[in-house]
Parts: structure tokens; sequence; C-alpha cells
């Protein structure tokens, strides 16, 4: 139960208290953290629905859950996207790197990747409501939390992270496996009259994330929490896209 909660009040406003020792509950958090985006989803795919139902425009509908996706998890995400890109952007060592994803403000790079993915998600939530795929939100956000527990194996913590300390590999081979497959699995339904459809989006933007991952542990000498809030969103984007296309 202790990372149920730690899992609920990391990546949600939920009221949830989570436990005093954090350390020994990081790594069960970030094993739960698919569960936590299946809810997201869910209450996304309910919003996005009662928003077209109510006369909103699709894209309309897509841009203001992409919002409400923001403020329940406090838009830490969107913020770690902001400071990797401007990490990386930076061409510098990763000493350099980090130091300026620690800064603070938000970098041309970093502005640019936050309008790109929010973009590709609101225009890919927008045609995922006009084609009545409902499921394929749930899948979309619950797959950048998917490539979460994949990113925190293997890969050690950069220098100066606190985050990064708590869940760098944590991870099992076993865990990352099994939550893959769920997903692919889970995304067959995503896309009803196209089956292949929902695992080629889910197995693309989960390949694309450990590639982004690698990238960045070899960029910025290890793991952090900006790191892991880049992968969740830039899945997301990658997920709903492939999700959204007519076949």
């Amino acid at each position: 139960m202790n990372g149920v909660r730690l899992a609920v009040s990391w990546l949600t406003v939920l009221p949830v208290r989570g436990p005093d020792d954090i350390d020994r509950a990081a790594g069960r958090a970030i094993l739960l953290a698919p569960m936590v985006g299946v809810l997201l989803g869910a209450g996304a795919a309910a919003l996005l629905w009662v928003l077209t139902w109510a006369g909103a425009s699709a894209s309309l509908a897509g841009l203001l859950v992409v919002g409400s996706l923001a403020l329940v998890t406090r838009g830490m995400h969107l913020d770690g996207l902001a400071d990797t890109m401007d990490g990386l952007g930076s061409y510098g060592p990763p000493e350099r790197a980090r130091q300026i994803m620690k800064s603070g403000g938000a970098g041309p790079f970093g502005v640019a990747g936050i309008v790109f993915t929010i973009g590709v998600q609101a225009f890919s939530f927008a045609a995922l409501a006009d084609a009545g795929r409902w499921s394929a939100v749930i899948v979309a956000v619950a797959t950048g939390r998917v490539a979460v527990v994949l990113a925190c194996r293997g890969i050690a913590a950069a220098p100066g992270t606190a985050f990064g300390v708590l869940v760098a590999n944590t991870q099992s081979a076993l865990a990352s496996a099994c939550w893959s497959v769920a997903a692919v699995a889970a995304a067959v339904l995503a896309v009803p009259d196209c089956p292949w459809l929902g695992p080629v989006a889910v197995v693309v933007a989960l390949v694309a994330s450990t590639v982004l991952v690698r990238h960045c542990a070899r960029r910025l000498g290890g793991l952090s929490g900006d790191v892991l809030g880049a992968v969740v969103e830039t899945t997301v984007a990658l997920t709903a896209a492939v999700l959204s296309l007519s076949v």
C-alpha cells in the first residue's frame, strides 16, 4: 500500500498522503505508475467524451483534455520536458547541461518542445474523438507511464539529481516485460476496426522512449526526474498520434 500511496501522491494532485519512508517505496511506486496512467487516461477519455457531447469542437476538446492532464499532474512532466530539451539543446558537456536544466527557466528549446508536444497530443486526441476511439486515449496515457518503468531499468542516476537516485535502476526485466506485454495486449482493443494499429503504436512509442532515455543518459550522465517527465509526455504524444491514424 505504501507504493500505491506514493504513486498516486507523486503522479497526481489527488489528496493522498505518501508514506514517511519514501526511499523504500520509490521502486514500488514506479512499478505501479502504469496503473495511475490507466486512471488518468480514463478520466481524460471521459472528459473528452463529455466535451464533444456538450458541443465543443474536437480540437478544442483535445486541447482542454491536454490542459486538464497537465493540471492533474501538477505540470511536472511538461516542466521535465522543457528542462530536458534545454539541456539537450545546449550542446555542452553533461555538467553544463545539468546546470541549465536546474536553472528553473524555460529556454527556446524547452518552449518549442512543450508547444510541439502539446500540439501533437491535442490534435491526436481530437482525431481520436472524431473517430470514437475513446479507449485509445486510455492506452496512450497509460503507455506514457509504462515507458517510465522501462526507463528506470539499467541506467544509473545522473549526478546531483535527488529523484533520479530514488528511482534509477529500480525496475526488473520481468516488470518491464510484463507491463510492455500488457500495454500491447490492451492496445489490440484501442482501434476495433484495425486491431493491429494499437500494438504497433505502443511498440513504436516504447522503442522511441527507450532511445530517448539512452540518449539522455549519454548526454546528461544518467537518469533524472526531468528525463522521466520528458519520457511521459513524448510517449503519450507519439502513441496517441499513431493511434489516430486513418488506415
